[in-house]
Order: C-alpha cells, then sequence, then structure tokens
C-alpha cells in the first residue's frame, strides 16, 4: 500500500470512529416504553408510535386493548410504563391500589358515544326517550363494548338508562370484549347497529353514524394517561412530554379527539 493509501485509510478509520462516538450518546440513550392504552386509541397511537420512535430513537410498545382488561394486567404485575384509559374509574383504581407515580397523572383526552349502522346509507335517527330503539333492532343485535366493565359499554349503557331505552334492548345487547370488536360487528353486518365511540366510527367506512347520544345522558368520557411506578426512566418522562406535546395532539385531533388542556 502506498503512503497516500495508507493516509487515506487513517483518515477513514477516524472518520468511523468518530461517527461512532457522535452516535454513542444516542444509542447509549435509547430505552423502550411499554405503553398500555384504551383500544379506541388505535389510529392515535399507531401514528404516535411512529413519530415518537423516528424523533427520539427510543422503542415504542403499544399494548391495545379494553381498558378493564389492561388494568388488570397492570395490577397482576405485567411491565407496562403508561396507563392511558378510556374513563377515570380504571385509573382511579389503580391510584388507589398506589400502582401510579405520584402526581403524573392528566387528563389527555375527551370523546362522545354514537349509534352507528351497517352501510354507508343508513337514516338518521333522533335519539332521546322517544326513540324506539327495540324497533329498529327488530330481530337484530345492538353492538356494545362489555357494558359493566368496558368504558365505551359502560357510557353506553348509563345513556340507554338514563334515557329510558335499556330493559327494552338489554336482551338484545350482543357486547363484545372491546369497543373495536363492537365496531367490527356492525362493520361486518353481523350486527345491524351499534355504540361505540366518534372516533372508532369515524375509522371505519362500512359504518355510518346515524345518532349522537346526549352528552348529559352519561358521564363525561376522559381519558386519563398516567406513569406508573414500577420503574422511571429518561425515556418514560419524554413519552409523557410527547403526549402532551404538538405531534401527539395533531394525531389525537385527525381522529376526531378533543385533547383537553393541561
Amino acid at each position: 500500500m502506498t503512503t497516500g493509501s495508507s493516509t487515506v485509510a487513517r483518515a477513514g478509520v477516524a472518520a468511523f470512529a468518530l461517527s461512532l462516538m457522535q452516535l454513542a450518546p444516542t444509542m447509549a440513550g435509547a430505552d423502550e416504553v411499554t405503553v398500555f392504552a384504551a383500544a379506541s386509541l388505535t389510529n392515535a397511537m399507531a401514528e404516535i408510535e411512529e413519530r415518537f420512535e423516528a424523533e427520539t430513537g427510543h422503542d415504542l410498545t403499544v399494548s391495545l386493548a379494553g381498558s378493564s382488561a389492561l388494568a388488570r394486567q397492570i395490577q397482576q404485575g405485567a411491565p407496562a410504563d403508561i396507563f392511558i384509559s378510556a374513563n377515570p374509574g380504571w385509573m382511579d383504581e389503580l391510584e388507589n391500589g398506589g400502582l401510579l407515580e405520584p402526581d403524573s397523572r392528566f387528563d389527555l383526552l375527551n370523546n362522545s358515544i354514537v349509534l352507528i349502522a351497517h352501510g354507508t346509507d343508513a337514516a338518521p335517527v333522533e335519539i332521546g326517550p322517544e326513540t324506539d330503539l327495540a324497533g329498529l333492532l327488530g330481530d337484530g343485535r345492538l353492538a356494545m363494548a362489555l357494558v359493566d366493565a368496558v368504558p365505551a359499554g359502560i357510557y353506553g349503557k348509563a345513556s340507554l338508562e338514563s334515557l329510558g331505552l335499556w330493559e327494552d334492548v338489554e336482551p338484545q345487547v350482543a357486547q363484545a370484549d372491546n369497543v373495536r370488536a363492537a365496531l367490527a360487528f356492525v362493520a361486518t353486518g353481523e350486527a345491524p347497529f351499534g355504540i361505540v365511540y366518534a372516533t372508532d366510527a369515524a375509522a371505519d367506512d362500512n359504518v355510518t353514524i346515524v345518532g349522537t347520544f346526549p352528552a348529559d345522558s352519561h358521564p363525561p368520557i376522559i381519558y386519563p394517561a398516567a406513569d406508573l411506578a414500577n420503574r422511571d426512566s429518561e425515556a418514560e418522562n419524554a413519552f409523557v412530554d410527547y403526549l402532551r406535546g404538538p405531534v401527539a395532539r395533531a394525531a389525537f385531533e385527525r381522529q376526531g379527539f378533543i385533547v383537553l388542556d393541561q
């Protein structure tokens, strides 16, 4: 090898070493964050996951299911770092059990519940105490998330009870494990109608929103978020900050959520 070639080779090695040194802090600081999030956040969390990983170098693992199932998994020791629930009740239960980092809880989002129908040309329904929902169903079923456990089902049942409609339709309710499963029942035609969040309905072209349940017929639909008490890392703190930031806000708003001022 000539002297010139040796010089070039040494320069190349030096440049490679320098690049590794520059990357080392980022590589050393990379960490994994596991987020348990309500199934109704599926679309927004997919976008947030991709953007957060690209911008921070951290790995984000998102587990989506009904809030009740996720909360029970956390109680049983599941290795989650962040929890985003579709209602305050399950977050209350974890907080009362000492499973949240103190002062880390905040209200993130607001939503609404709607009546959906299969197809794209269903007629609108005016929802109120005089609505003949049972007659509208005929021999069909009303798809809902688990009415005593999953927030979307809890809100839906509360609204139907408030409007005096629950007793008539209860025998026709087909309960699903989570709100996305209830949405799928209607989207595939297994049930002619269902009750889901407005944001879920907007995510599927095979259903039509035919009516919105009055906001005063059910408790406010609030999504609280919190850092869980099992560990504390820079990556967790970075993700919580990201949830409060403009990129996440835009992702949530694109799916129809109302982002609450924090």
